[in-house]
């Protein structure tokens, strides 16, 4: 009860903004005032009024307010949770035969065990609050947040004239945090208008409406401070960033433009204190339309899978596939007898283009693919052996199994190897025994050597290289000994290349390395 935020482990300050209203609490005004007026200096400064011209240019969201307010609600949920009964303090001492220690002794026999030798299992209801909008006001559509109705068993929504009524869920898709709830409506609602994301440039004006610390509609207004902001909380990441007060309780709350369109969904902070500091996301309007049109038509989201691992290109991997700039995805493997591999695609191709979108970076393309419509023919460009391929792909839809991911592996340490010193990489490669592939759970088909060794000062080191890992191919040409790999490196290095690009497996995953020769 006392963590009010959930922490990503690579952001330990970055906090979803849904506040609990058990734990709110107000300073009474007047000791407010008596702070105010204590330290008030005997006698202070005039004020200097701003210039005139200074204040016309700043925006005036009076009127623009006043129009939104009606289209904001506070969503108010309740949840239960298992209660432990093992909190009792120890039993007070009482000299023996005391009627007193045997009353003590039935008491806590009776709490701890129940009547029936069970121990009964207790429920303790927690409360939150968050805030929504209103995008049909005919239907009562409300979008919000996923984590603010998370585990609810019963979801209220209080309008801007107060009136309370119950909501039922809709629809939610945690993978981009969005929520729909639907209510009767109990009289003509204000409607919120969709805008487009796409056009909301850093440093323009953004309004945010929301209910923070459960204060009841509040109005906040800054600018854009960024664009596509990945905060790691998902394939899906692509934030707004802004400076607009956001806190507690303003999570599932709209971000507006200028002209009154919602263009984002308030969602998270970043703040060492738990207070908003200035650095508040949105997820975009783009993105959030197209998940809430199809939670309220399935109730859920159906994304495209293309089938393939992939990974940043970095300037080390296009200098050694021939690339002229490091951009797209690099395919690190291809899921078997999915779409990817029925159209063709390889491990170490490079996707420059799906679909007619350029792929600049990695993260684009899961948002690109994950927006297009299941079943659909798409044209994918790749990089190939020095050259660009097309090809034409059928695009399956994504399973929830495919969407959970992969788990992380840490192996158990395995017997000592015979090591070969790879010189200029800073690792040892080892030949993989069957006690080897065991430990570190390396799949029967893959071959290649295995790494036994990593210098911590190597560049192998800063790019996440460790024992178990796996090398299949140096420089897409396979390899099946640590005798061949090393021979191969030798060759890349004696051939003046400055890195040596390695394919790289780890408990079953694929990924392509490049590492830098040691200089001397």
């Amino acid at each position: 009860m006392k963590k009010l935020f959930l922490t990503p482990a690579r952001f330990p300050a970055l906090a979803f903004s849904a506040s609990l209203a058990c734990l709110c609490t107000l300073a009474p005004q007047r000791a407010a005032a008596q702070t105010a007026t204590s330290a008030t200096p005997a006698k202070a400064a005039p004020a200097q009024a701003a210039p005139a011209e200074a204040v016309s240019h700043l925006p005036d969201f009076a009127d623009l307010a006043q129009r939104l307010l009606p289209s904001v609600v506070n969503v108010s949920t309740t949840s239960s949770i298992e209660a432990s009964n093992n909190a009792l303090p120890p039993m007070p001492q009482f000299p023996p035969g005391s009627p007193l220690e045997q009353f003590f002794k039935d008491f806590y026999n009776h709490y701890q065990n129940g009547q029936d030798g069970q121990q009964p299992q207790m429920k303790e209801k927690i409360y939150s609050l968050g805030s929504g909008f209103i995008i049909d006001a005919k239907h009562g559509y409300i979008v919000t947040n996923n984590h603010v109705i998370k585990n609810a068993t019963e979801i209220k929504v209080t309008l801007s004239d107060n009136t309370t009524v119950p909501a039922k869920l809709v629809g939610a898709d945690p993978k981009t945090d969005l929520a729909v709830l639907q209510i009767k409506p109990p009289h003509p609602l204000t409607e919120a208008d969709w805008g487009d994301s796409d056009k909301a440039r850093i440093g323009s004006w953004v309004l945010t409406i929301g209910d923070p610390f459960g204060l009841g509609g509040t109005v906040t207004a800054g600018i854009v401070s960024a664009r596509q902001r990945d905060i790691d909380e998902g394939p899906y990441d692509q934030f707004i960033q802004t400076d607009a007060p956001i806190n507690r309780g303003n999570s599932g709350g709209p971000m507006f433009n200028q002209q009154g369109q919602v263009v984002g969904i308030n969602t998270a902070i970043y703040s060492p204190t738990g207070g908003s500091v200035g650095i508040g996301f949105a997820i975009p309007s783009n993105l959030a339309r197209g998940i809430v049109a199809q939670l309220i038509a399935h109730g859920k989201v159906k994304r495209a899978w293309l089938g393939v691992r992939i990974q940043d290109v970095t300037p080390e991997i296009a200098q050694n596939l021939g690339l002229p700039k490091a951009e797209g995805a690099l395919v690190s493997s291809v899921f078997p007898h999915g779409p990817a591999e029925k159209a063709g695609l390889k491990s170490g191709d490079v996707i420059l283009k799906f679909d007619g979108h350029d792929i600049k970076e990695m993260r684009q393309l899961p948002l690109i693919v994950a927006d297009a419509p299941v079943g659909k023919d798409a044209t994918i460009d790749v990089w190939r052996k020095g050259k660009e391929q097309t090809f034409l792909v059928d695009l399956a839809e994504m399973s929830q199994a495919m969407e959970t991911g992969q788990t992380a592996h840490k192996p158990a340490p395995a017997a000592k190897p015979d090591i070969t010193d790879v010189k200029g990489l800073g690792i040892g490669l080892a030949a993989i025994t069957p006690d080897m592939r065991d430990t570190y759970k390396v799949p029967k088909d893959v071959k290649g050597a295995m790494v036994a060794s990593v210098d911590p000062n190597s560049d192998a080191a800063a790019k996440d290289i460790e024992v178990g890992d796996v090398i299949s191919e140096v420089d897409q040409v396979n390899v099946s000994s640590p005798a061949e790999a090393v021979k191969d490196i030798a060759a890349a290095k004696k051939a003046g290349h400055a890195s040596v690009l390695l394919f790289v497996s780890r408990g079953g995953d694929m990924r392509f390395v490049a590492l830098k020769f040691e200089k001397k």
